[in-house]
C-alpha cells in the first residue's frame, strides 16, 4: 500500500524552463525529445497539489556552461508558460544536476515538514535522475512520475544516435525499484484524496 499524500509531501517540479526545448543543444543535429504531453501532466499535478494546499517546490537550473540555454540570464532560462511559482512554494536555484547540491533545499524541506518527494520534470536522465537518485539515498519517501517527465535523444561517444524514448525508459528501469518508486500522474493524482492499497512501494535500501 501507498499511503495518501498528505502536507509532508511535496511536489519537486524539475527545470520547467523554456531551454528544455532547445533541442539542437541537448540532442546534436537531429534533436528531439519523447513524451510531447509531459507538460500537460505536470500541469494536471501541479493543479491537484495547489488545490489540496500540499507543498510544492520548484528548482531553476542555473548553467555553469556558457553555451546552455538553461541559463536564468536568457530567455530560455525562464519558466515555461503555466509553472511560474505561486506566492509561498518553494524556489530553488541550482547549478548541478542535483536539486540538493550547492542548495537549502533540505532545510527548507525540514523547515516544512516535507519528508516525502513527488518528482517529474526535465531531463529524465539528468536532472530528474540524478536529484531522485539522492533522494532515495538520503531517505526520503521518493516517488517518480514517468509520464510527467520527458528527455532528448542522446549521441554516444561511439556516434550512435540513442532514442530519446529508449532513454527515458532505461533511466526509470534503473530507478524504480531502488531509488524510488515510479507511479502515472492518475496515481499521483488519487494518492492526494486517498491511500492506494493496490500499489507497492518498492523503494530499495532502506
Amino acid at each position: 500500500m501507498i499511503r495518501q499524500f498528505g502536507p509532508e509531501t511535496a511536489l519537486l517540479l524539475i527545470d520547467v524552463q523554456k531551454g528544455v526545448n532547445v533541442l539542437e543543444h541537448w540532442g546534436g543535429p537531429t534533436g528531439r525529445r519523447n513524451n510531447p504531453g509531459a507538460e500537460a501532466e505536470m500541469a494536471r499535478l501541479l493543479a491537484a497539489w495547489r488545490d489540496a494546499g500540499l507543498p510544492v517546490i520548484y528548482t531553476q537550473h542555473d548553467s555553469r556552461e556558457a553555451a546552455s540555454p538553461l541559463k536564468l540570464s536568457l530567455p530560455t532560462g525562464a519558466m515555461i508558460e503555466g509553472f511560474e511559482p505561486a506566492a509561498g512554494e518553494i524556489v530553488i536555484r541550482k547549478d548541478v544536476n542535483s536539486a540538493f547540491i550547492g542548495t537549502d533545499i533540505e532545510l527548507r524541506m525540514r523547515q516544512h515538514g516535507i519528508t516525502r518527494l513527488v518528482i517529474v520534470g526535465f531531463f529524465t536522465n539528468f536532472c530528474v535522475e540524478t536529484s531522485t537518485r539522492m533522494a532515495g539515498n538520503m531517505g526520503y519517501d521518493t516517488y517518480l512520475v514517468p509520464d510527467a517527465c520527458a528527455t532528448t535523444n542522446r549521441v554516444g561517444p561511439d556516434g550512435t544516435d540513442h532514442d530519446p524514448e529508449t532513454v527515458h525508459a532505461l533511466s526509470v528501469a534503473s530507478l524504480h525499484g531502488e531509488f524510488c518508486t515510479a507511479i502515472s500522474t492518475d496515481q499521483a493524482l488519487a494518492l492526494t484524496k486517498a491511500d492506494a492499497p493496490d500499489l507497492t512501494r518498492v523503494q530499495g535500501n532502506e
